[in-house]
């Protein structure tokens, strides 16, 4: 009999085939009930409630030791929609005075994917959140009557000062993205927004725990698994200190109230910041509790801006008080020598450009120019710089080495400070000047006003304040930093590195003895203090959108100095007028511990200065 060779194929593809049925079927089982935990996860949530128990967030003192932010309770009614069964919406409404549409719209919400992307009905989903101490109590008590529901506890920031908003931040919920980039998150969870608590999350948020409650099979809670074997504690998050000196802080709020600018004062040995101020500023604890989001949206849409923080975003022309940093470059270039003297004709006149300047003598050398703050010695010293083609080839060459001790100075990139957010301000570079004038096709006239600061020169509160920190260490500086110490960790080095100009300690002292002179019979007379050498330099920056700027940059005691501030006050006229009252009273206030009598009448005036009437801002 012939074999029929057909059949015997169709007999192993038919084989075959059975083969590829069973291996796909396995390999779905092995992937539902080993690889893919969903089914797993909805088994588990049958059987256990894992309650997340959150930890107590980090404390944050000043430097000196006082509780600035603590924590308090507070509540969230979570549900587990598979577990609720009809309740008495009207009785559940009226014990947390809320209205039955808001309880529907809030369950409609947690159950929309779209807005609730973690929406499950076997787990906790959050209904209501920051009860107070009065609604847990009344809701506690009838708990029982709403099967499905229960309360889960949080911690909420608490503020023993209601100012440093820019320093603190603040605390809000999670998104998406945040629970995305850190598998730590759960929704519901909170982090960091703004200043240190977004900075140093990581130290201030702990570790949270987890309770694992057993159900039986109608779902009903029986007590804990395993009497809490698998259990896990929370661990509560480190605490901070602060290098603000909080009551410094406060003053300073207070003296910049009605204004629009900044403060910043620096410890300059440390580079730790005494205080950091904007204005106008808000209350931090504004940000808590259930008016967040209505509160974050008035002050997001003030025309004022007071979640702008100037002290470190606030990029600003520095007005004269650059000069001290264009004498360093000169003396250090060769360019000067504490005997070059250049004429001041009512400013500098030059080719028909004339930058003008107030009355003093003529001709005058660099530490006299920088006690009368003399527009034209600054002016007519880049000049020779940027000319002297036999020493730099070219004025761009001159303009980069320039730029780059400006660097080296602070200016022009982020210095680093710890908390978000920080600009860089602007220092130009050749290949700017060549993009508007075209190479080689511009002179030390046609930029002349970056001299004495203006043009297209802009800085940061935080990089004047640090030249006159570096000023006051003749010739070095650390990264300014608020956060003093890291319970239980050691600050990050770049906090405690020096960073050294290559500029000669020479140069800086006649410079600094320059700012003495200014205070003494200069421009900065009303810093002049009986018992403290002060060191100043006054600054009117030109505002080509209305009155000009006041701006003081200042540092005490002349030897071993403690404190360097910057003063800068938004449209308000003459250095002197504001800049340099405000930054005297900051400066006697830390080192004296109060004003003196015959200085009250100024402290007075400032704090009742109104100068946001020259903004043009209204008020809101």
């Amino acid at each position: 009999m012939r074999k029929d060779y057909n059949l015997e194929k169709r007999k192993y593809v038919i084989g075959g085939f059975i083969i590829v049925i069973v291996a796909i079927y396995v390999l779905r089982l092995f992937n539902l009930q080993v690889l893919d935990s969903r089914y797993k996860d909805d088994a588990d949530s049958n059987a256990f409630l894992r309650k997340a128990i959150y930890p107590s967030r980090g404390v944050i003192y000043d430097r000196n030791g006082k509780v600035v932010v603590y924590n308090r309770q507070a509540y969230d009614i979570m549900m587990i929609p598979r577990d609720v069964q009809e309740f008495d919406t009207v009785d559940f409404c009226r014990t947390l005075n809320i209205s039955p549409e808001r309880l529907k719209q809030r369950i409609t919400d947690m159950k929309d994917r779209r807005l609730n992307p973690g929406y499950s009905s076997y787990s906790p989903q959050i209904l209501l959140t920051h009860l107070n101490d009065e609604d847990y109590g009344r809701i506690q008590e009838k708990l029982y009557r709403f099967p499905g529901l229960y309360i889960q506890k949080r911690i909420l920031r608490e503020y023993n000062y209601h100012c440093a908003a820019n320093v603190l931040g603040n605390i809000r919920e999670v998104s998406p993205t945040d629970i995305e980039k850190d598998p730590y998150y759960s929704r519901g969870d909170y982090t960091g927004d703004l200043g240190v608590e977004k900075s140093y999350e990581k130290y201030l948020r702990g570790e949270k725990g987890m309770e694992i409650l057993i159900r039986d099979a109608r779902g009903q809670i029986q007590g804990r698994y395993e009497n809490g074997a698998h259990d896990k504690k929370a661990i509560s998050g480190r605490n901070l200190k602060l290098s603000i000196d909080i009551e410094l802080q406060q003053y300073a709020e207070q003296l910049m109230q009605n204004k629009i600018g900044a403060v910043v004062a620096i410890e300059p040995e440390t580079g730790e910041i005494l205080a950091l101020v904007t204005a106008p500023s808000y209350d931090p604890a504004l940000l808590v509790g259930r008016d967040r989001g209505k509160n974050y949206s008035e002050l997001r849409n003030n025309p004022r801006k007071p979640l702008l923080d100037r002290s470190i975003q606030g990029a600003y022309p520095p007005g004269s008080t650059f000069k001290p940093s264009q004498g360093l470059i000169l003396l250090q270039e060769g360019i000067i020598t504490l005997g070059t003297s250049y004429p001041c004709y009512r400013g500098y006149i030059n080719s028909g450009l004339k930058v003008g300047c107030h009355p003093h003598g003529s001709p005058i050398a660099l530490k006299p120019a920088i006690q009368t703050s003399c527009n034209a010695f600054f002016c007519w010293g880049l000049k020779a710089m940027l000319d002297r083609r036999s020493k730099y080839g070219s004025t761009a060459e001159a303009f980069e080495i320039w730029k780059n001790y400006l660097v080296k100075l602070g200016y022009g990139y982020r210095l680093g400070i710890d908390i978000p957010s920080e600009s860089r301000g602007f220092i130009p570079n050749a290949k700017f000047y060549n993009k508007i004038y075209g190479e080689d096709h511009w002179s030390a006239n046609s930029i002349i006003s970056v001299a004495i600061g203006q043009g297209e020169i802009l800085a940061t509160p935080l990089q004047i304040a640090n030249l006159g920190a570096t000023i006051a260490n003749r010739g070095w500086y650390r990264t300014p930093h608020v956060v003093k110490e890291i319970e239980d960790t050691v600050l990050k080095s770049e906090y405690t590195t020096k960073h050294i100009p290559p500029i000669s300690i020479a140069h800086f002292e006649s410079v600094a003895e320059g700012m003495r002179m200014a205070v003494t019979g200069g421009t900065c007379r009303l810093a002049n203090l009986k018992d403290i050498e002060v060191c100043g330099k006054t600054g009117t920056a030109q505002n080509p959108h209305g009155r000009d700027h006041s701006v003081f940059l200042g540092f005490a005691p002349y030897h071993n100095p403690k404190i360097a501030v910057c003063v800068y006050v938004e449209n308000a006229g003459f250095g002197a007028t504001y800049g340099v009252p405000i930054g005297s009273l900051i400066i006697e206030k830390y080192l004296n511990g109060d004003i003196a009598d015959d200085r009250k009448h100024i402290e007075q005036r400032m704090l009742e200065a109104n100068t946001i009437i020259y903004s043009g801002v209204k008020k809101h």
